[in-house]
C-alpha cells in the first residue's frame, strides 16, 4: 500500500498537534505520554502518522486510541494501517461503525449542485482505493454522552447529518472541541462554517446549533485551521449567519 503523506503537523496548543493531509486533517492529543488520535486519514496514512508520533518525540504505541468522527475515506481510511502499527483501539459511533470494519458501502452525500465540482476535486487528491484496505481488527462503539478517559473526560457528542454516526468530541476541561466534518473552518478566509457533502443538511444544521452551545476556547475542524481562542463565540457567530442565510 501506498504512503498517504502528511504534509504539515503544527501544534495547535500545548499538548495537541494537528497533522495535515492532501485532504483533511487528523488531531493528535498528549496527556503526558498517553496519547490518543482523532481522525486516521486516508488509506495508506497509518505509516506517515507514525512516522509523525516519533518526530514529536513518541512511540506509536503510547497512542492508545483512534477516535474516528465518522466513517468518510479521509477520516477514517488509515484506521486500520495505523491500529496495526500501534496496537491502539479503534472507536466509532455505531451508526458509523459497520462502514469502516468495511462490512458494507456507506451512504454517499446528498450534494447541492455547488459541492459537486468540489467534491470531485477532493476525490483528485486522495489515494487510489486499495485493493485490499487495511481494516481495524475491531472497532469499538460509542454513544452520545460517553466519555472516553483522555483529556481530563472527553464527551462524546451526537452530530449527526454529515453523517448518520458522526460524532463530535468536548473535553471541557481543557475547553477544547473537536467537531469532525459538522463544522468547517472556510479555507477562503478561515470563517467557521457549516460543514460540506452532507448526507442530510437539516440534521447537519442542528447539529451545529448543539455544537455552539458548548463551552469551548479551542476548535479542531476536518477541514480547514482551528480556531485557538474563543471558539464558542465564533460557532454561535456562524449560527447567526446560517439563520440569516
Amino acid at each position: 500500500m501506498s504512503v498517504y503523506g502528511i504534509t504539515d503537523v503544527i501544534e495547535v496548543v500545548p499538548r495537541l498537534h494537528l497533522l495535515r493531509f492532501p485532504v483533511g486533517q487528523a488531531y493528535l492529543w498528549d496527556d503526558g505520554g498517553e496519547l490518543t488520535l482523532v481522525d486516521a486519514g486516508a488509506a495508506g496514512a497509518g505509516t506517515a502518522i507514525a512516522g509523525a508520533v516519533r518526530a514529536l518525540g513518541h512511540h506509536p504505541r503510547e497512542v492508545r486510541r483512534i477516535v474516528l468522527t465518522h466513517f468518510h475515506e479521509d477520516h477514517a481510511g488509515g484506521a486500520g494501517e495505523f491500529a496495526a502499527l500501534s496496537g491502539a483501539d479503534v472507536w466509532a459511533h455505531p451508526l458509523d461503525a459497520p462502514f469502516v470494519r468495511g462490512e458494507r458501502p456507506g451512504p454517499a452525500p446528498e450534494f447541492e449542485e455547488w459541492e459537486r465540482p468540489l467534491y470531485a476535486q477532493a476525490q483528485k487528491l486522495l489515494p487510489p482505493p486499495p485493493t485490499n484496505p487495511v481494516l481495524p481488527r475491531e472497532v469499538r462503539e460509542l454513544a452520545d454522552g460517553d466519555v472516553l478517559d483522555f483529556g481530563g473526560g472527553a464527551r462524546v457528542v451526537a452530530v449527526p447529518g454529515h453523517t448518520d454516526g458522526s460524532i463530535a468530541l468536548h473535553l471541557p476541561h481543557h475547553g477544547v472541541l473537536f467537531t469532525g466534518d459538522a463544522v468547517a473552518a472556510s479555507p477562503l478566509d478561515g470563517q467557521v462554517i457549516l460543514g460540506v457533502f452532507n448526507l442530510d443538511r437539516a440534521r447537519s444544521v442542528e447539529s451545529f446549533r448543539t455544537l455552539a452551545s458548548l463551552d469551548s476556547d479551542v476548535a479542531c475542524f476536518g477541514h480547514g485551521d482551528p480556531v485557538t481562542g474563543g471558539s464558542a463565540g465564533a460557532l454561535r457567530a456562524a449560527v447567526t449567519r446560517l439563520d440569516a442565510a
